[in-house]
């Protein structure tokens, strides 16, 4: 069997540079979204705490069993044997040169814990799905937000994608396997099967006491509203579970780092924000796989075709946060009664902002940008740029630091 090509990704030279500096780094995000393969390549020893063999020796005596691999050793799936940890605290306490330990796992298990003792000693790193960027092997450079922040403008390539390749490339997915390796229909049974591991062997290590069958009926909820600022009850109703239990789902799903939530961004400027969180699975292909929808299904729905887009933006963008020198934070914002929305908002290092609309359009006028012109007027130079993201194939200006790109302009 040939050896799989390594595909770099963004965050390789942010580990990199960390690991020159810093005794231990953490590569946290969901399943087989490519943390070990990513992690191995800045190891020089590697254990993987899954596999029971390998793992017995940690069990037995953590200290020493470290102590025994070449440095930086790569601990894969710490949280199978959580002591390891306090194994890693020990020494970083004892010696605190850089580049000892590496991290990877796919469950915040640090969250189950009384005390959490990576505190001051290990620095996390999140890792999410390809970005298509990184799957056309163009993971060098500055990331997104940091180019459109210091007034780079994209140059769009001849030949982009229509609407239909746009959600053809979100229901590819960003996980590696799917994303790079498998043909459509072998893509669809390995969502599924995802989807079935998640929703049994990985919900069962965090709680053991959830019921799958309304776990799953909760999942396919956040599904179909991906992207929305839905009502809590609309989810947990439409998964015939009461508050409390979905509150529990909520966490559990955000445990494994399959949903995250953009919150309300608010400011003394503005008055009558909304304040509800702005709910998203991380991978569009999940959310189809999970009720069922192909391409045409979700190009016949106006309301889905929306949803999918805008959790494929907003995949590709916070895939790349962790690299930003900006040091952006993602929110959405909607007045109340929805006069104004805009679906997501980069606030880099609490002064300025980047804006971001998604529409399925193949040449947005003015009107499409309402929304960003209206913040713009209001927050004055806070506002660096406003973008709507669409599915035609030109680039131009919209207004005064307001400009219309294809969402393409996110790799090209």
């Amino acid at each position: 069997m040939l050896e799989r090509a390594y595909q770099p990704r963004v965050v390789d030279g942010l580990i990199r540079d960390l690991l020159r500096e810093l005794p231990a780094v953490m590569v946290t995000g969901p399943r087989a979204a490519g943390k070990t393969t990513t992690a191995e390549r800045h190891a020089a020893s590697v254990v993987h705490l899954d596999r029971p063999a390998e793992a017995a020796a940690f069990r037995a005596d953590p200290d020493v069993a470290l102590a025994a691999h070449d440095e930086p050793v790569l601990l894969d799936e710490w949280q199978e044997v959580p002591t390891v940890l306090a194994a890693v605290k020990r020494a970083v306490d004892r010696d605190a040169r850089p580049g000892r330990f590496l991290l990877t796992g796919s469950v915040r298990a640090d969250l189950n814990a009384a005390t959490w003792p990576g505190t001051g000693r290990v620095v996390r790193v999140p890792m999410y799905g390809m970005t298509v960027r990184e799957q056309m092997g163009r993971a060098e450079g500055p990331p997104f937000l940091d180019r459109l922040a210091a007034g780079e403008r994209p140059a769009i390539l001849p030949g982009p994608p229509d609407l239909r390749g746009y959600i053809e490339l979100a229901l590819a997915s960003g996980f590696p396997e799917p994303a790079l390796h498998l043909t459509p229909r072998a893509r669809m049974h390995w969502l599924d099967g995802y989807i079935e591991q998640l929703l049994t062997r990985d919900a069962q290590g965090i709680d053991p006491e959830r019921d799958p069958a309304r776990l799953r009926r909760y999942f396919e909820a956040y599904a179909l509203n991906t992207a929305g600022t839905v009502a809590d009850a609309t989810l947990f109703e439409g998964a015939g579970i009461n508050r409390k239990t979905a509150v529990a789902y909520e966490q559990l799903l955000t445990k494994l780092f399959v949903v995250d939530a953009f919150h309300a961004w608010t400011s003394n400027r503005l008055k009558r924000l909304s304040r509800g969180a702005k709910r998203y699975l991380v991978d569009a292909a999940l959310a189809a796989a999970a009720v069922g929808l192909d391409a045409a299904a979700v190009l016949a729905d106006g309301d889905v075709l929306g949803r999918f887009l805008d959790t494929f933006v907003a995949a590709q963008i916070r895939a790349e946060i962790a690299s930003c020198a900006t040091r952006p934070r993602l929110y959405h914002l909607r007045e109340e009664h929805g006069r104004h929305e805009i679906d997501i908002l980069a606030e880099l290092g609490g002064s300025k902002l980047l804006a971001f609309e998604v529409k399925a359009d193949a040449a947005p006028d003015r009107a499409a940008a309402r929304h960003l012109v209206w913040l713009r007027d209001r927050l004055g130079e806070r506002f660096v740029c406003g973008v709507v993201f669409h599915t035609g194939p030109a680039a131009y200006e919209l207004g005064d630091r307001v400009v219309a790109l294809p969402i393409c302009a996110l790799w090209t």
